[in-house]
């Protein structure tokens, strides 16, 4: 055992020594301004919790947004870090009406999920990070299909209709879609940035999308357990 421990030690951190010091340098940039992103969605958030302005046009605005930030040039580099905040803050808008019922129901739910899905992230970011050059990059034709399954079965249920059981594969499916585009992207920035292309900017929304996405799912599975729970407690009052 303790022999497994020390070759798994020296093997990732040999791994890690891969990646060049200005490599790190670019990867600590990404972090900490999905950090601010992350900060700018929670006030989009508090925003919908004090005026109820989050829908459908805060959606298509923060798509409009994203849209402007990569057809701007990364010269503007200001310009498009303000972009990705104001993305940001929308995103959070967007997802307000779910983190407003969580407060309704159990607002330990919704830190729970926001730590899980931190964990979550950190846990799998590191392991792209330990792992060999390009060993995840195989995902991401498994992961384009993932993802094209839940488009279609979206489109399908809006026009037909759909179950809670459909409801619930699409939430599980989807967590699992973009918990693998974690370790996916994580290691395509590294590839990235390895070949000279440090656009922070544009790799931090990349991440940014990842993890509302997940926490998105871990808050909405999360939020009918409590749902399922408060049932079974109200039957066994009855």
């Amino acid at each position: 055992m303790d022999a497994f421990s020390s070759n798994w030690s020296s093997g990732t951190l040999k791994n890690f020594r891969h990646i060049s010091p200005v490599v790190q340098t670019h990867l600590k940039q990404v972090y900490l301004t999905l950090c601010c992103a992350l900060i700018a969605s929670a006030v989009g958030a508090y925003i919908h919790i004090l005026w109820n302005i989050g829908g459908y046009l805060t959606t298509f605005a923060c798509l409009g947004t994203i849209y402007w930030l990569l057809s701007t040039p990364p010269y503007e580099e200001q310009k498009r870090v303000s972009l990705l905040m104001a993305s940001a803050a929308l995103q959070g808008a967007s997802i307000g009406p779910v983190i407003d019922l969580a407060i309704q129901i159990d607002p330990s739910v919704l830190v729970v999920a926001f730590v899980g899905t931190a964990l979550a992230f950190a846990c799998f970011s590191g392991a792209a990070m330990l792992a060999r050059r390009g060993e995840y990059l195989y995902l991401g034709g498994l992961l384009s299909s993932g993802l094209s399954m839940l488009l279609w079965l979206h489109f399908a249920s809006s026009i037909f209709g759909g179950s809670t059981a459909l409801f619930m594969f699409k939430i599980y499916l989807g967590l699992l879609v973009f918990v693998g585009y974690m370790v996916f992207d994580t290691q395509e920035i590294i590839e990235k940035a390895q070949l000279g292309d440090l656009d922070y900017v544009k790799q931090a929304l990349t991440l940014f999308i990842d993890f509302v996405a997940v926490f998105v799912r871990i808050l909405v599975i999360m939020l009918k357990n409590s749902a399922e729970k408060s049932e079974k407690k109200k039957k066994r009052r009855d």
